[in-house]
């Protein structure tokens, strides 16, 4: 797999390149929390808090209470912990009240901004930019933490605060253990990490995770009613919430893509408990919000993803790897067996040969949906395609590449996981599926004009930040964001690790 450009000149200066490492270098540090930074990780501007309260952090009811106290108490002032209360987590999460922390026991890096906390699939982008920069025990402790919330809270989250114990997000979890390994050479934290390895793939593969008619994998979230930090913070400037917002919406709009009564009560102007199923669940799948699965996604419990399925074949395929690694062979032919049936159930549900692109699968109808989505570029990403399907993605290009890289989908709706937005991680990886399938000018290209957007962007602000506007070549985006939270959050993790590894990419990166 050739994950390098061959063209090695560069349309930015050495002063270009340099200035934003410093800045990513700079703001590993910023970002990243720990004991010493307990208050301010449990701070959380995303749920209402009264001033003279104390900030929560729960612990897992497997750990000790009063060994971890004394460890707090150790990295910690007196005036820092009289702000906080820790709490034993109960056994059964409809019981808790009132919102907290989720503790951790190492360190980790947060994406930025209103997210002060540690993310799920984050976590993969901003491990590859820890890796490059040199950062081996924050990328180490990084993975640690994810295999401690497994073991701990029972999956990854989506992160770690009380009300999203009910929800996980994208699965990779095995990629970022074989690429920590890949520097460590461990292999007995390699042989530590799997069972929780196995665990985590496990809750993907049965219900109600697995619709077991197709034998591939949707989203699906646990929990019931409106997510608590959606209610809080997701409100426009007339103080509408995202719900109230959506009710509005569907008044004054004809829905076309679901039966609508499942999800809203016209006559008594209320969602449904299956609506916000579903608005929970597409929290959990990351492309929060996105029209992909139908207005605001809230059908997407009726689907199988490109990206999700995508995903599991390479955590099988991973755990064949790592199975090879430790001479287990049965298990490595095991592991195998399963990532070629899940491909072949890939290519019979989710290839599209009429439009030559991957496309989402709906259970009920038997239909995929027709709504060019950048996942199609996940099976390029991870070795699925076929040469010929490969082919067909690189001829529809054109519906996604943007002046500043790669549009999110084909459609402005007003929400930020569609047109005209783009984000790094789906930059990446359409760039490395092109060039696993040897169309280097195409990743060359769309690497260089996202490189130049967020380039030229540090260049006028002075940070890096969660998305971009493609098609305008901008950071300023809030203004034609209608639904959700509106904001550009800076820091930003995941664009970190992208730079760093499209930079390399294109051979303009030397540690």
């Amino acid at each position: 797999m050739t994950t390098k450009s061959t063209n090695t000149s560069s349309p930015f200066t050495t002063a270009q390149i340099d200035a934003v490492r410093a800045y990513i270098k700079r703001t590993w540090k910023t970002l990243t929390r720990s004991h010493e930074h307990l208050l301010q990780s449990a701070k959380d501007t995303k749920l209402e808090h009264k001033k003279e309260s104390r900030w929560l952090v729960y612990i897992s009811p497997s750990e000790e209470s009063p060994n971890v106290q004394s460890v707090l108490e150790r990295s910690l002032s007196a005036k820092d912990m009289q702000q906080l209360e820790i709490r034993t987590l109960p056994t059964e999460v409809e019981a808790i009240k009132e919102h907290g922390l989720l503790y951790l026991p190492g360190p980790y890096v947060v994406p930025g901004g209103r997210f002060n906390e540690m993310y799920g699939w984050d976590s993969y982008f901003i491990l590859l930019g820890l890796l490059r920069d040199g950062e081996s025990e924050l990328a180490q402790s990084q993975v640690d933490q994810l295999l401690y919330q497994v073991q701990h809270y029972g999956t990854i989250l989506n992160a770690n605060r009380t009300y999203m114990l009910s929800r996980s997000q994208p699965p990779v979890l095995s990629m970022m253990v074989l690429a920590l390994f890949q520097h460590t050479q461990d292999e007995e934290w390699l042989k530590s990490a799997l069972p929780m390895l196995e665990q985590f793939y496990y809750y993907w593969v049965v219900p109600p995770h697995l619709n077991p008619a197709t034998g591939l994998s949707r989203f699906y979230a646990f929990g019931e009613g409106p997510a608590p930090e959606v209610l809080f913070s997701e409100r426009d400037e007339e103080g509408r919430s995202h719900y109230d917002r959506v009710k509005e919406y569907y008044q004054r709009f004809e829905i076309e893509d679901y039966d609508v009564t499942l999800f809203y009560d016209r006559e008594n102007d209320e969602l449904t408990r299956l609506f916000y199923k579903g608005d929970r669940t597409m929290r959990e799948s990351g492309f929060d919000i996105t029209n992909r699965f139908g207005p605001f996604s809230i059908d997407i419990l009726h689907y199988a993803p490109v990206c999700l399925n995508s995903l599991l074949y390479q955590m099988e395929q991973d755990l064949a790897q790592i199975y090879n690694i430790l001479g287990n062979e049965e298990l490595v032919k095991q592991w195998r067996d399963r990532a070629d049936i899940r491909r072949d159930r890939i290519d019979r549900c989710l290839w599209d040969e009429e439009k030559g692109l991957y496309l989402d699968y709906h259970f009920q109808s038997g239909k995929r949906r027709r709504y060019e989505f950048a996942t199609t570029f996940y099976p390029l990403w991870l070795g699925i395609a076929s040469d010929a399907q490969a082919q067909g993605v690189v001829e529809n290009l054109s519906l996604f590449e943007a002046p500043g890289g790669i549009f999110t989908s084909t459609r402005v709706t007003g929400n930020q996981w569609d047109a005209p937005f783009g984000w790094a991680p789906l930059t990446m990886v359409a760039v490395q599926g092109l060039y696993r399938y040897g169309y280097h000018d195409e990743g060359d290209r769309i690497a260089r004009n996202f490189l130049t957007m967020v380039i030229e962007e540090f260049q006028r602000h002075g940070t890096l930040v969660e998305k971009y506007d493609v098609e305008r070549c901008s950071a300023k985006v809030s203004d034609e964001i209608c639904f959700g939270y509106s904001s550009n959050e800076v820091g930003f993790g995941w664009t970190n690790g992208v730079v760093l590894e499209l930079l390399a990419a294109l051979n303009l990166y030397e540690v």
